[in-house]
């Protein structure tokens, strides 16, 4: 997260906290004394949750992209970095994995939707499948967006591990993991983000 960012963020922490801090002193002498002596935090945890709600809906529970660089089936090589300004997906998958086969024909879609639009999917093999069984497929597919191997399994690392296959994060302009969607995705929301994304300004 850049300085600006941080910033803006520390900023709404101050307020959300004086603003529960005074709910909190407004709110107590109304309660019950029963209530109080035998669940004195409760009021406290919920206001805590409700804090760490506002934090992330404010931009807050954000977490930047790694640095990776993709080598795409025909060797090209593609920073992550330099899609900045462009809203990304980074979908891992795997040709064992048959909800990966069944949704490929929606990430298609959704390639040729908004591609041009600003928008750029990946998609990475998991490091135990076979390269010559990804090359068969894609070649069959004939899929309009790069596809990656990760035979050391570094890209999967690096976005904190894939424990379960399709996997995809939505990466906005500014590098920030947005979502990260396990399973299938819901494409209808998806496409719905993505508008909302490519409106925001780089």
């Amino acid at each position: 997260m850049n300085a600006g960012a941080t910033t803006a963020c520390a900023v709404r922490r101050r307020l959300v906290t004086r603003v529960t801090l005074q709910v909190v002193k407004d709110l107590w002498p109304t309660m019950p004394k029963f209530d109080r002596a035998s669940n004195p935090s409760a009021l406290a945890r919920a206001l805590a949750s409700a804090c760490v709600i506002v934090f992330v809906l404010a931009g807050c529970g954000l977490r930047p992209a790694p640095s990776v660089t993709f080598t795409s089936l025909q060797g090209e090589e593609i920073a992550l970095q330099d899609l900045r300004g462009r809203v990304v997906l980074v979908n891992f998958w795997a040709t064992s994995c048959a909800i990966c086969i069944r949704e490929m024909p929606d990430l298609a879609h959704l390639q040729r939707r908004f591609g041009e639009r600003g928008v750029t999917l990946i998609a990475v093999a998991m490091r135990y499948d076979p390269p010559n069984r990804v090359l068969e497929y894609v070649a069959g597919a004939a899929l309009p967006f790069a596809v990656s191997l990760d035979p050391m399994g570094k890209i999967e690392g690096a976005f904190g591990g894939v424990t379960a296959t399709p996997t995809t994060f939505v990466i906005d302009k500014r590098g920030q993991i947005v979502q990260r969607i396990r399973g299938a995705p819901d494409f209808a929301r998806l496409h719905t983000l993505l508008e909302a994304k490519l409106k925001e300004p780089a």
